[in-house]
């Protein structure tokens, strides 16, 4: 199996956290958790698939899939190889002309967003590169190609960073306060441009610092490090977002 990232050109750096190619012989099933990044993938050879609701859907060899709130099963055929590009927090917005909002918890083809014969062509050319560099430069060549010059939302990256200082345990309410601003303008300019509710992706961030916590301090001690006002709201909501207790999690982790 191959996991392996790439740093994008200097043209993407701003948009692009890194590139993914990802390469598996076995035929295998595997749970995604819930991140602060869009992702846009492209299956070169192979089969995706995942499962909503009990239902399997197979996802389109070229798509995009948006924030979620809870974790995701995907499925993926043997001999499968994908390249994923990983946005940073506002970074699809800059290639995507809809609200990247409408995204939420759900995977699309990119003919929904770009020139159906445009990614075609794309996806020609990967089931044809022979090394990662080429399909990477590939997919760097789509991108700049559809590429929207816009000026960045100062408000909303200062909330982004005012949820990490906070690692997700911020009202938003206090958070619009600090940034001088009401909650109602905040949340529908972060909404477009980061692809979930300012209270959403807060979430998000918390949950990934709990992730952290449990490992070197246990889940008991990761209550009130993450914020959580006792055991019961920090088990509900870790669930949500994994599907396992802390304490499944940590037995995971120990291999037990």
């Amino acid at each position: 199996m191959k996991f392996q990232s790439y740093l994008p050109c200097q043209r993407l750096a701003p948009y692009v956290k890194h590139f993914v190619v990802s390469e598996n012989s076995d035929a295998q099933t595997y749970k995604v958790l819930p991140g602060t990044s869009l992702v846009m993938g492209f299956q070169y050879t192979g089969r995706l698939t995942y499962f909503k609701n009990g239902t399997e859907t197979k996802l389109a060899t070229a798509g995009i899939t948006g924030l979620m709130d809870g974790y995701r099963t995907f499925s993926n055929t043997a001999n499968v190889g994908t390249v994923l590009v990983v946005f940073n927090e506002t970074g699809a917005s800059h290639f995507l002309r809809q609200p990247v909002n409408e995204l939420f918890d759900e995977s699309l083809s990119l003919d929904h967003f770009f020139n159906r014969d445009i990614v075609r062509e794309t996806e020609e050319l990967l089931s044809m590169a022979v090394d990662d560099a080429s399909r990477v430069a590939i997919v760097e060549q789509l991108l700049i190609r559809h590429l929207i010059e816009r000026d960045n939302d100062k408000l909303v990256n200062a909330a982004i960073a005012g949820i990490y200082q906070h690692q997700g345990a911020i009202q938003i309410a206090d958070l619009a306060r600090n940034l001088n601003t009401s909650q109602s303008p905040l949340e529908k300019r972060f909404r477009k441009v980061v692809g979930a509710s300012p209270k959403k992706f807060a979430l998000i961030v918390r949950a990934q610092n709990t992730l952290q916590l449990l490992k070197t301090d246990g889940w008991q001690k990761a209550v009130y490090a993450a914020g959580y006002y006792d055991q019961a709201h920090l088990i509900k909501e870790f669930k949500s977002h994994t599907g396992i207790t802390p304490q499944q999690y940590i037995d995971e982790q120990q291999g037990g």
